[in-house]
């Protein structure tokens, strides 16, 4: 995790878009067998990434700061997707002020003679966020947040004339708001969330996830026509070439057509996303809740049991998961044999993080 320059999943940066990517031949030139604990996270497999950073640890094989950072980052990461909340608290609280000298690579003139700033890697900030809010303190977690957002604008600013760099804090800017409008739709505060995304596409971020997600807003209050709107603005923005955004196209138009109960157009258009990228998720879990609503219950079991044999690294979520164990439960009288057996498979292919009580055996 490169200091202040790494986001998580779900909002990864295609390697050119990282200003300081051209300095380093490979991630293991920016931490101490970086590709290593990014291969393991990449996989899911959370508990080696705990062992590893444990041996590192131990064997005093991390010699830099920003070493210990990354690894740090990497082990509450690690506690964070295991439900080990505590733990991962334990490891944030090791940490002294982020804008310490401590962290800022000029300290260190020795072993950064060429860099300056701070090298705490921005997940970390973020990971201090969300921690809190996971133990159930959401007020302590969304003040945070919002602080993270006012430090993503402070380094906006600072960017203005470095355009790749720019771009990769707008990028964290939109991240940090999702997460904050999240937290204010939990408690179904959508005033609050309307405000900060047309706050954030008034400062000229147009960015089609945040168009999506206001559509998505201002569906659940009602308003469709703003709704269609917002949609509208992220068409314009397709492209052919771009199948990401062509099937966010097709997701949106869906959503109007299950409002409307129009159930077959909205199959329609998640088969075109399906068929752009078999790996679509969301397209293949809505299309067999269409077919449900259909009563065309087989075909939507099939649908998402074989997206878990094509793909199941990708279509192995928790939420389709507890869809087609509903499914079953309403087509079959051995539906807990087949759950069952749903469930040893899952135990042998899932990422460490997986929440095997979602089968509800």
């Amino acid at each position: 995790m490169e200091a202040d320059s790494l986001d998580l999943p779900p909002e990864p940066l295609p390697p050119s878009s990282d200003p300081l990517s051209n300095k380093f031949a490979s991630l293991n030139d920016l931490a101490y067998e970086l590709a290593s604990l990014q291969d393991l996270s990449n996989r899911g497999s959370w508990r080696s990434i705990l062992d590893k950073v444990a041996r590192a640890r131990s064997l005093s094989l991390l010699i830099t700061p920003h070493d210990h950072l990354t690894y740090l980052a990497y082990n509450v990461l690690a506690f964070t997707k295991l439900r080990r909340f505590k733990e991962a608290l334990t490891e944030l609280e090791t940490v002294d002020d982020f804008d310490s000298h401590h962290y800022q690579y000029e300290t260190y003139p020795k072993i950064y003679p060429d860099r300056s700033g701070s090298m705490v890697p921005f997940s970390l900030r973020w990971l201090y966020a969300l921690v809190p809010i996971k133990l159930g303190d959401r007020q302590e977690g969304l003040d945070r947040l919002y602080l993270l957002l006012d430090f993503v604008r402070g380094k906006m600013k600072e960017k203005e004339e470095a355009a790749a760099s720019l771009e990769v804090w707008r990028k964290r800017e939109v991240f940090v708001v999702n997460n904050i409008v999240t937290e204010h739709l939990k408690g179904k505060e959508h005033g609050v969330c309307l405000d900060l995304i047309k706050c954030l596409l008034a400062r000229g971020n147009s960015d089609p996830h945040l168009l999506s997600k206001l559509g998505y807003i201002q569906m659940q209050i009602g308003d469709l026509e703003g709704a269609k709107g917002s949609f509208a603005d992220v068409e314009k923005q397709k492209s052919l070439n771009d199948a990401e955004l062509m099937n966010m196209v097709s997701r949106n138009k869906a959503l109007m057509y299950l409002v409307e109960k129009d159930y077959v157009s909205a199959v329609r258009e998640y088969d075109e996303c399906i068929e752009r990228d078999a790996m679509d998720a969301v397209a293949i879990n809505n299309k067999a809740i269409c077919l449900m609503y259909l009563r065309d219950l087989l075909d939507s079991i099939k649908v998402l049991e074989s997206s878990l044999e094509r793909v199941p690294t990708v279509a192995l979520n928790e939420t389709l998961v507890v869809n087609l164990c509903s499914m079953y439960e309403l087509a079959y009288v051995n539906h807990s044999d087949i759950k069952r057996t749903l469930s040893n498979w899952i135990s042998k292919v899932a990422p460490d993080d997986f929440d095997s009580s979602c089968t509800r055996i």
